[in-house]
């Protein structure tokens, strides 16, 4: 870097450093940030230590990229072979756990499956060659990116890319995401992701968030609810029409009508204002749709008993402070948040986020919504070509968004991967992509992190395959093809990155930098926020058709959103409600299943207005009587050897491109006819039976007893 003239401001721009006032951001500080320049003789930092012991493993930190929670994670290497996965305890986030999905990381990276070299139309290729094509199809006009949850200096390269090829959009996707929730924060308290301390609630109300599971950073929740669970024990309650895991794990579970949280919220509201006396002042709006929604119209719309909204309201008030956390619906998690106001909780139990200073790094957290508005863009001509990394649209996405017309529509498309899936199939380059274990990279958590702390990610051990490239180094050559200033100083990305993280922690020293390497994450300056005043908002919902049953699709941990269906461990995981492996189940209530003839393993055939699919009964209490649950993950077409198993409920959801921008896939309750399909087979489950038939095979007693006798000792 010494022999080439970069402009401070641009570099400061490729760096991801703007504002955040980093020491080193004008030194001359050559890529492989040693202190001499000149001639130097070039060690792989792969290379094996001295202190490698044969026989012995070795941990070293890094991140964790299964879900957008990035936690911290360290590694085991033997032999340079990477063999087991835990929790960084250092981090924050995850405070040394990890859960079944982050463990299996270890067999992805290990996956026959890998794409191994870059394909052109489906023909193996070079790297010079499939190059050469993305610079003549892609270097002007509307060039998008589509990936999952993004952050840190990929997301600096990405923007920057983004900004040299034209007049392009960064599209982020992700089913499973927390929209509704952020969107909300926003809206009443100007902040999108308040720090939530179940810890110190003494009461949890949820209204289909399923913290303990999927939603936004569950082993950081998990963490939480062990301490909320502590003496004194914590009152978690649950309203959703199918039972989660937090569902599971709840006090208690309040079955409702799909799509009808926000009035079950309102009603709850309701009781509050008129039985316990709260108000909201300067609020109304809010005020008057709680005062409109009596117990008598919520058990009308949503079918749960006014005896069970007075016990709801009763324990938020007798539990002070208490939580309401929601993401049922953008209506739900609106109502959510005056409630807290209402109960007290702002300032005690949900306090003002921080983030990085840095802006430029901060996390691009995906939605449905992003998906939809592709399509839409897409089909209209809109996009001359798309990179698509960390996301798969051509699974996701609903009939009714038409994602196989959409990518057609679009003249050139690059999918950068580590294993084959529906969208590699439907592009016309296929880059390599190294496996999380093999990559350099920097990510900041969207959630549960300490303030102003970057997570590190470290290749754990050579790349298996020779001809493949980590994403931060495909973002630098792209960059630098498009012309993007100060980064042809680069080598390489690990050049980059210990470069601008060197210039964060303000010192280029060997030892400082091999500091960040041990501990995994490094820290920089966060940036505070505070509350706004709560903003008065008019509160209400969009009643779903009722009359009728409807399909209900669920992310469960494990599978998530199908991107982990090619992992045979997690296939063979059992499911946390159903206990079944390996295949698809439409969870049905007893009753409804009686009133339809059907029994467990029956076949059946659920059509919604945007198609059909087959797939066999589980017979189960834990779902409303107007539920059909079926979760969302299995049903893949092209996702190697073993994902090739059981039905995709997403492309049923009745998805419309009007109705996305206030709802989400996890979200929409879409009308469904049950037919029979005249075949029954058995469900393969873990425990065949959720019953003890009377035979009283484990022992209950009430929790007051239990706090009176051993519970108390």
């Amino acid at each position: 870097m010494s022999k080439t003239k970069i402009n401070r401001r641009n570099f400061l721009k490729v760096l991801g450093l703007g504002g955040a006032g980093a020491a080193l951001a004008g030194c001359d500080m050559p890529s492989t940030v040693t202190l001499e320049e000149g001639e130097e003789k070039i060690y792989s930092y792969l290379a094996p230590e001295e202190y490698v012991i044969p026989g012995v493993g070795v941990w070293y930190a890094s991140t964790c990229l299964q879900c957008p929670a990035a936690c911290g994670t360290h590694g085991r290497v033997r032999e340079g072979r990477v063999l087991k996965l835990e929790g960084n305890p250092d981090s924050a986030v995850n405070a040394g756990k990890l859960c079944q999905m982050g463990q299996a990381a270890l067999q992805a990276h290990f996956n026959p499956d890998r794409i191994t070299a870059p394909l052109i139309n489906g023909q193996p290729a070079s790297w010079d060659d499939a190059l050469a094509l993305i610079n003549e199809k892609a270097s002007g006009g509307n060039v998008a990116w589509m990936t999952g949850t993004v952050s840190g200096h990929q997301r600096v390269l990405l923007d920057a890319h983004l900004a040299a090829t034209g007049k392009g959009h960064h599209y982020a996707v992700e089913t499973v995401n927390a929209r509704a929730w952020t969107d909300a924060g926003k809206t009443v308290l100007g902040d999108a992701m308040p720090t939530l301390h179940l810890d110190k609630a003494k009461a949890v109300l949820s209204l289909g968030a399923d913290l303990l599971g999927t939603w936004i950073s569950p082993v950081t929740f998990m963490g939480q609810y062990g301490k909320f669970r502590a003496a004194p024990r914590g009152v978690l309650i649950m309203v959703e029409p199918a039972m989660s895991l937090t569902g599971a794990n709840a006090d208690q579970w309040v079955a409702a009508k799909p799509g009808t949280e926000a009035a079950v919220a309102l009603g709850v509201g309701h009781l509050l204002m008129t039985k316990h006396g709260l108000s909201l002042n300067g609020m109304p709006n809010a005020t008057s749709a709680f005062q409109s929604m009596t117990p008598a119209q919520v058990h009308e719309i949503a079918g749960v008993s006014e005896a069970a909204l007075n016990k709801i309201a009763d324990t938020l008030v007798s539990h002070s402070p208490s939580l309401v956390i929601a993401n049922a619906s953008h209506a739900a998690a609106r109502i959510a948040m005056v409630l807290n106001i209402m109960l007290g909780n702002v300032g005690k139990t949900l306090t003002p986020g921080a983030s990085i200073a840095a802006d430029p790094l901060a996390p691009m957290m995906g939605s449905s919504k992003d998906l939809a508005e592709f399509a839409q863009n897409a089909a209209a001509g809109k996009i001359d070509a798309v990179f698509i990394s960390g996301a798969n649209p051509a699974f996701v996405a609903p009939q009714g968004l038409d994602m196989a017309a959409a990518l057609k529509a679009v003249g050139f498309k690059v999918a950068i991967a580590t294993c084959h899936d529906e969208t590699t199939k439907a592009c016309d380059v296929v880059l390599p992509l190294s496996s999380a274990l093999e990559d350099w990279g920097t990510h900041v958590p969207a959630y549960g992190g300490k303030p102003g702390v970057v997570h590190l990610q470290q290749p754990l051990m050579e790349p298996l395959h020779a001809d493949t490239r980590g994403l931060g180094d495909i973002l630098l050559t792209l960059g630098k093809s498009a012309g993007v200033d100060g980064l042809d100083a680069f080598e390489d990305y690990y050049g980059y990155l210990r470069t601008a993280v060197s210039a964060m922690i303000g010192s280029e020293l060997e030892g400082d930098w091999h500091r960040v390497l041990q501990a995994g994450q490094f820290e920089t300056r966060a940036a505070s926020r505070a509350f706004s005043a709560g903003h008065d908002v008019a509160l209400g919902f969009s009643e779903t058709a009722v009359s009728g049953l409807h399909l209900v699709t669920v992310a469960r941990q494990g599978l998530y959103d199908g991107r982990h269906a090619n992992s045979s461990w997690l296939q063979e995981a059992p499911d946390q409600i159903s206990k079944a492996v390996w295949d698809s189940w439409a969870e049905i209530h007893p009753k409804t299943a009686a009133s339809l003839n059907l029994k467990d393993g029956d076949y059946v055939r659920l059509t919604t207005a945007s198609g059909a699919i087959t797939t066999r009964v589980f017979i189960y209490k834990g779902v409303h009587p107007n539920a059909v649950c079926v979760p969302m993950g299995r049903g893949h077409t092209d996702y190697g050897r073993w994902a090739n198993n059981g039905v995709n409920p997403l492309t049923i959801v009745d998805a419309h491109l009007g109705d996305w921008q206030s709802s989400e896939i996890i979200a929409t309750a879409s009308l469904v006819k049950i037919d029979a399909a005249g075949e029954n087979r058995h469900l393969v489950r873990l425990m065949d039976t959720d019953q003890q038939y009377g035979r009283k095979l484990v022992a209950t007693i009430p929790a007051q007893q239990f706090g009176r006798t051993q519970g108390g000792a």
